[in-house]
């Protein structure tokens, strides 16, 4: 119980630090980017607990310039891959090329030498991600899941941190390859970027249409993120707490225990074991901001569409009478009891 005080004690010492640094960066990509403030939290969210964030909105919302205006706050090599049909793997990754080498006798040699793609960098912005081919978006898959990259039987690190923020279009859908269930489980939050109000459509005009550019400075390198990377996994959580957690997932699934009735009526298949740790780390990115050590189960309830939203399937039904996943996970939230009985961990 002392080690849990002392713990405690020595996160919130470091949260001011956090909240500091978290505030700056914020601070810096709002010179370009108007409202949407929601979308900020949880790609930032995303950045500090070392996952990936899959942004969705018509064209013209700001979804690109908000990531370019990430990276440019973070001292951090940024790389950005267009998706298009005819991009294949090795575009992403690298391939191996032949080149010659100067020996040391002066004659040259023909060697074979990896050149690295645009996946070796620490933010990839995977700019509308579901217009290529699911071959070429499987090359993204083990560099999100594992951060290394294995062309040719050989494997490379990558430099950490590594992020992707990847955008996609939900209209326009010819020509588009929607992305398989295994790489949306990759992606910690979905956010769905909505219109601008008429007060923010003034700020935009305003801040585009004249002389003065705004500028953004860098604020935070990746030593520093690292470290707060790890001082997150340090917030405590209750045990009530993350199995209130637990069954909010275990409630999208149509068959278990705790299924709610949208689910077992509109459902077919629920969240995996990533919902949860998506809810956890998030709740104890809110905690942080919020200047405390332990989750509460309004952390957990402020993250549940986002972290779920993109790993619920709808049946057949549930897309016949226009039903979306907010709305089933919006009802697991009213209905769900906040306290169970026979948690025994």
């Amino acid at each position: 119980m002392t080690a849990n005080i002392n713990d405690e004690q020595q996160v919130l010492e470091q949260a001011d630090a956090f909240r500091k640094d978290y505030q700056a960066v914020r601070e810096q990509i709002g010179h370009w980017i108007v409202g949407h403030g929601d979308i900020i939290d949880g790609v930032l969210t995303c950045l500090f607990v070392g996952g990936h964030a899959l942004l969705e909105g018509v064209p013209g919302l700001g979804k690109t310039l908000l990531i370019r205006s990430l990276s440019q706050a973070l001292s951090l090599d940024f790389s950005r891959i267009q998706f298009t049909p005819d991009l294949m793997p090795a575009d992403i990754t690298g391939t191996t090329i032949v080149v010659e080498a100067r020996n040391e006798d002066g004659t040259t040699s023909r060697v074979f030498k990896f050149q690295r793609g645009p996946i070796f960098a620490q933010i990839i912005l995977a700019d509308e991600v579901n217009r290529a081919t699911p071959k070429t978006q499987s090359a993204m898959l083990e560099a999100m899941q594992e951060k290394s990259v294995t062309v040719a039987g050989d494997t490379y690190e990558l430099q950490k941190p590594f992020f992707v923020m990847a955008t996609q279009n939900p209209i326009e859908q010819e020509g588009t390859y929607p992305l398989p269930e295994a790489q949306l489980d990759r992606f910690m939050l979905k956010l769905d970027v909505g219109y601008s109000t008429r007060e923010e459509l003034h700020e935009i005009a305003n801040r585009t249409t004249r002389a003065e550019q705004p500028t953004i400075e860098p604020v935070l390198d990746a030593e520093k993120i690292i470290a707060y990377q790890q001082l997150i996994r340090r917030v405590i959580i209750a045990p009530h707490v993350q199995d209130y957690a637990i069954r909010c997932v275990l409630a999208t699934h149509p068959d278990g225990e705790f299924a709610s009735k949208l689910s077992k009526q509109f459902l077919r298949f629920g969240g995996s074991p990533r919902a949860v740790q998506a809810l956890v780390l998030g709740g104890k990115v809110r905690a942080m901001l919020d200047g405390r050590a332990h989750v509460s189960v309004d952390d957990i309830k402020s993250l549940l569409l986002p972290a779920l939203r993109h790993r619920v399937l709808l049946n057949f039904e549930g897309q016949a009478e226009g039903i979306t996943p907010d709305m089933v996970l919006n009802d697991i939230t009213d209905t769900l009891p906040v306290e169970a009985q026979g948690l025994n961990v």
